[in-house]
């Protein structure tokens, strides 16, 4: 069976909120469902399906009674940051096979007010805590071996910080919405060599929500028609210290998946949401996706050519979690979010991409220089 055109995004909504001391993570969720379902025009009386993951306060049982909620599906599916691409797939899945119609997903957390959520333990984990790794040095040690593989520069990596800010200027609700230069990213304080503090991600409260439809119930709402087309998951990880190779992510996997099912290549993307927790992230699964070969990313995001209007693949158009919203250290949703948004046509004039009627959406989750794993989203305009 295929989820090709079976199922539609037929409400989305992100809270404008970066910082939010005054509400609880439950009332956000809540905030974000309401605003969902104003976008698609239905009531929570029509979801019948219901998908969250780790940052759900008491899971998904607890959030269906919260949200005064009645499904007959739910999926509480947790891969950290890119969760709410693969839960887009698994509610297409569940809507091709008839086990709901209308599916909810959201996200919500406040790691901005604090405390941080605790790190994963267990199994291997504990033994690599021992020698303190870290997210920052861990996604470090990525980009330092891509270097001396492939030649990759710290400028080079700074070009995507550089687009991601000439993206956010123009949204409202960025966190950091000021242009940078490559030069203002290699002056920024060294986190973990070669990773400076502009090529880390923002860390924000808030979070987002869409609604996963039938073709026939989105055909007779109001929004603009967008389609899930191809769908690929896979996981990575260093198998007991038998398999570390630090320049590829399991986007080797989800892509080939997503886009064969999809009937579409890299080619045929207009725009491209791709996860940004870190510069050498994008790199590695631009390359991983097959948009340039491997090793080939340095060139490939260099000059500008990632900046909606200049370049040849317009990236994360609402500044992405570099420069806009890393909601609960999770950025798979706010893809998604403005993937649909760049279809609908909705996007901001000044980085909309003309007649965008194919898009990706892709991320990991979990440490991409350890274990993680990858979704890949492939939406169309119909």
């Amino acid at each position: 069976m295929t989820i090709k055109g079976k199922a539609y995004i037929a409400g989305i909504f992100e809270h404008p909120t970066r910082h939010a001391p005054d509400k609880s993570t439950p009332q956000l969720h809540a905030e974000i469902a309401k605003g969902a379902l104003e976008d698609a025009g239905l009531t929570k009386a029509d979801i019948d399906g219901y998908f969250c993951a780790g940052d759900a306060p008491g899971g998904v049982m607890a959030m269906v009674d919260y949200l005064g909620l009645k499904v007959r599906h739910f999926d509480s599916t947790d891969t950290g940051g890119c969760s709410y691409l693969v839960h887009l797939g698994h509610a297409a899945e569940a809507i091709a096979a008839g086990k709901c119609s209308i599916a909810l997903v959201t996200l919500a957390g406040k790691p901005r007010t604090g405390p941080m959520p605790p790190r994963a333990s267990g199994a291997e984990v504990d033994f690599e805590a021992a020698y303190g790794g870290t997210t920052h040095n861990v996604y470090g040690m990525c980009a330092m071996r891509h270097m001396h593989e492939f030649g990759t520069t710290s400028e080079q990596l700074a070009w995507i910080k550089v687009a991601a800010s000439h993206h956010a200027q123009y949204n409202p609700h960025a966190m950091l919405p000021e242009v940078v230069t490559v030069e203002d990213v290699l002056n920024s304080p060294m986190i973990a060599d070669p990773l400076h503090r502009m090529d880390c991600c923002v860390v924000t409260d808030g979070g987002g929500g869409f609604i996963v439809t039938t073709e026939a119930i989105a055909k007779s709402l109001k929004k603009p028609l967008v389609r899930m087309i191809g769908h690929g998951e896979a996981l990575k990880g260093p198998r007991g210290g038998h398999s570390l190779n630090l320049t590829y992510s399991a986007g080797v996997w989800s892509g080939p998946k997503a886009f064969e099912e999809a009937g579409v290549t890299p080619k045929d993307i207009k725009y491209a949401s791709i996860y940004d927790s870190f510069t050498i992230t994008v790199l590695m699964q631009l390359e991983d996706l097959g948009f340039c070969k491997k090793g080939e990313g340095g060139k490939f995001v260099a000059d500008g050519n990632l900046i909606s209007g200049v370049g040849k693949l317009p990236f994360n158009t609402d500044g992405g979690g570099l420069c806009s919203n890393h909601p609960v250290n999770r950025g798979g949703m706010t893809k998604i979010l403005e993937a649909v948004r760049q279809l609908r046509g909705e996007a901001h004039p000044k980085v909309q991409v003309p007649n965008c009627d194919l898009a990706i959406a892709h991320g990991t989750g979990g440490l991409l220089g350890v274990r993680h794993a990858a979704s890949t989203c492939i939406l169309e305009r119909v």
